[in-house]
């Protein structure tokens, strides 16, 4: 038995590396995209159109992984298209976990009437549909950057709180916090200084588990015309394209696709791995 568990948490532990790793070269190759050398991303060239990938054994071609409809290299918009989902995504992530964080500390320490206030509102927005609510926000601000940004911390926000809420109101019962209280601190010094470093651990497994799907949310919105606008590449808008020619030309839905899924699959991965290892009960369990 005692072997048993060493391999599953061995295989945990692999299988976390091997998200991390993923994501680390995912984002190398998004950073380091203008200084590949890659073909430029957004620039067309209709009699080089829907080239088959030339990845083989004998070395890569011009277009390792082939063409699009209009002549664009697919590896250049995927590698280009990480940066702006990554960006988009990660931006999202990090406002709506502070905005999340800051009313979960609010209501789960002052209690009363600012709990029940904003625990309401998370069980509004729970029981609205997220596409739907990002839909109409972005049809009536406009597809753009900052837009997409705001959408999706908007839609994120809530679990951050409601799951640091739960988390307040064990901490504030603990010897450290009444003897905080007990000496006369104030209310920012025990948040801040008590409170919050004990539990920004399932903040952070919260963030990387949100990061994943707010990836796939951003994809959807760019797979329905409202994200990224053209020329701008993004992995929703190539799937969008490329459905048209899913029997002709399946490079340019199919790469794109799986980039996607290995992103997503990957944070996942990584999520799953620090909920293991920054939960000491999950070891036990």
């Amino acid at each position: 038995m005692k072997l048993l568990s060493f391999l599953r948490r061995q295989q945990a532990n692999w299988l976390g590396l091997a998200g991390a790793a993923l994501l680390v070269l995912l984002l190398a190759l998004a950073l380091a995209e203008p200084w590949l050398g890659l073909s430029d991303p957004t620039r067309g060239d209709l009699r080089a159109r829907m080239l088959a990938p030339t990845i083989s054994w004998a070395g890569l071609g011009a277009h390792p992984f082939g063409t699009d409809q209009l002549g664009r290299d697919i590896l250049s918009r995927i590698i280009a298209g990480s940066r702006v989902t990554l960006t988009i995504a990660g931006s999202a992530v990090i406002l709506g976990g502070i905005v999340g964080v800051l009313l979960g500390l609010v209501a789960g320490y002052f209690g009363g009437w600012s709990d029940r206030v904003l625990m309401r509102l998370v069980d509004i927005q729970l029981a609205f549909p997220l596409m739907l609510l990002a839909l109409l926000v972005v049809a009536a601000l406009g597809p753009s950057l900052h837009n997409l940004v705001a959408v999706l911390a908007l839609t994120s926000w809530v679990r951050y709180a409601r799951i640091i809420r739960a988390q307040v109101l064990s901490v504030r019962e603990r010897e450290f916090v009444q003897a905080a209280l007990a000496m006369g601190a104030g209310h920012g010094r025990i948040l801040l200084r008590h409170i919050l470093p004990n539990v920004l651990t399932p903040a952070l497994v919260v963030a990387t588990l949100e990061l994943a799907r707010t990836i796939v949310l951003e994809a959807g919105l760019s797979f329905l015309g409202l994200g990224i606008q053209p020329p701008s590449p993004s992995w929703g808008r190539m799937l969008a394209d490329g459905r048209t020619y899913i029997a002709s030309a399946w490079w340019i839905i199919t790469l794109p696709g799986l980039a996607l899924m290995l992103t997503v699959l990957s944070v996942n991965l990584l999520g799953d791995w620090l909920r293991d290892w920054l939960d000491p009960r999950a070891e036990r369990r």
